[in-house]
């Protein structure tokens, strides 16, 4: 029978509102579960009283283990943190902000017990504003259609069990630029989603930016799919034929016909748009050279400026 160590992984930015309803909440589900826990925070560098009250909070319960950073490095680069000290033979993976709701902890144990490596969260329905939940639609789907070699999940964030031999496959995935909800899927092993409904935020306001949502779109495109390089070469191809075959109507009228083709407008205006696509391809090919580049100067994910409980 599996180890009952169960470690709870929690990123937080500025959530001082949150936490305390969130380890309420935590401990609702745990005891009736019977299993030991830790909950581990990373504290990706908060300005409000967050590191305060998580200080407080694990020297009075043995069970809350701290991590902070010496800076912002970001959410997915806190989940990574976590999964990295975490010691628990399963993990899970639950944002602060408690739009993920922690009663799901509880079916996400009984399918790790019947023996799945991976449980994760789907979600069925939003509370956000369209905008977002357009974004968001539109988003899965594209990863779901040019991730190559894995059928990635729609509709599924970090919020997740992993067990021990899941995780430790991930941690020894070597690429800096981490999607982690990615890296999940592709290591294989038994899995399985359970829908649920995401909540609007308990307090505080949302900490991912448009900027920051669209950096995580592009880790996770450019992370799992060259399909974009594969789009440059078909739209090559694509724009040579009509040149050839504009060329071609061209020579037809010089040689066979007294008509005059206007010249500037028509010149400038396939101009304008071979300049254009010139661009995007130089932009896509740069997303890539740029993960290179990142990768060749091993630079860690994070720096940890304290600990506590660990």
């Amino acid at each position: 029978m599996k180890s009952n160590l169960i470690s709870i992984v929690v990123p937080v930015y500025n959530e001082e509102e949150n936490i305390p309803e969130l380890l309420r909440r935590v401990d609702a589900v745990v005891v009736p579960l019977g299993v030991t826990c830790e909950i581990l925070f990373v504290d990706d560098a908060s300005i409000d009283r967050t590191p305060h009250m998580l200080h407080e909070m694990a020297v009075a319960d043995q069970r809350i283990k701290v991590l902070r950073f010496s800076r912002n490095f970001g959410h997915q680069s806190a989940v990574t943190a976590g999964i990295d000290y975490a010691q628990g033979d399963a993990v899970v993976l639950l944002d602060g902000d408690l739009q993920d709701p922690p009663e799901l902890i509880t079916a996400f144990v009984q399918k790790w017990r019947e023996g799945y490596d991976v449980i994760y969260g789907i979600r069925k329905k939003r509370k956000e504003w369209w905008g977002k939940r357009l974004a968001y639609y539109l988003f899965y789907r594209l990863l779901r259609a040019s991730a190559e070699g894995v059928e990635m999940p729609v509709d599924a964030g970090d919020f997740s069990l992993i067990s021990r031999r899941a995780l430790d496959v991930v941690k020894s995935l070597p690429e800096r630029n981490r999607f982690v909800r990615g890296l999940r899927t592709w290591v294989g092993f038994r899995q399985v989603g359970i829908p649920y409904e995401r909540h609007e935020r308990y307090a505080g306001k949302p900490k991912y930016t448009f900027l920051r949502l669209l950096r995580l779109a592009y880790d996770g495109l450019f992370s799992f799919s060259s399909v974009p390089l594969h789009l440059i070469t078909l739209l090559g191809v694509i724009v040579s034929a009509a040149s050839f075959f504009a060329i071609l109507v061209v020579l037809y009228f010089r040689l066979f016909t007294n008509l005059s083709i206007p010249g500037f407008a028509s010149l400038a205006t396939i101009t304008l748009f071979l300049g254009g696509i010139q661009l995007l391809s130089l932009g896509v090919i740069g997303e890539y050279i740029g993960r290179i580049y990142e990768e060749t100067k091993h630079r860690p994910d994070y720096v940890i400026e304290e600990k506590i409980g660990i």
